[in-house]
């Protein structure tokens, strides 16, 4: 007599899907910058130069980073950044603030806007 295997095939191939899905989601949310800690991330491109932010590296109490989009291609769908500059301000892997720029591609957001925003955020945190 042959036995049939297929209610154990089925499990684990659910198994899989369901290990996959955790991988993938576990991998979307992740910080640009890596690690613990405010972390504020411009994105731009090589083309809006002219309209990169210049005061970034001014913010307190967060580490900063610069992501061309041009040159990392996969950032721009792995962070959904529809227009440049973008402005994001991640807290450990958890994106908590978002800045995007005019249809000008200016940024609109001023160093006090967005430092208020790390501020609030460590406030929550208390």
């Amino acid at each position: 007599m042959k036995k049939d295997y297929t209610v154990w095939k089925l499990f684990g191939g659910y198994l899989l899907i369901i290990l996959f899905m955790l991988m993938s989601s576990s991998a979307m949310g992740q910080s640009p910058c890596g690690g613990d800690g405010f972390c504020v991330v411009q994105f731009n491109a090589g083309f809006n130069e002219a309209n990169k932010v210049k005061w970034l590296g001014e913010l307190n109490d967060c580490d900063t980073k610069f992501i061309d989009i041009q040159k990392d291609t996969k950032a721009s769908g792995k962070y959904k950044i529809v227009v440049v500059p973008t402005i994001l301000i991640f807290n450990g892997d958890e994106e908590v603030g978002r800045f995007q720029a005019n249809i000008m591609m200016e940024m609109e957001a001023t160093k006090d806007e967005v430092q208020e925003k790390i501020d609030e955020i460590i406030m929550e945190d208390f």
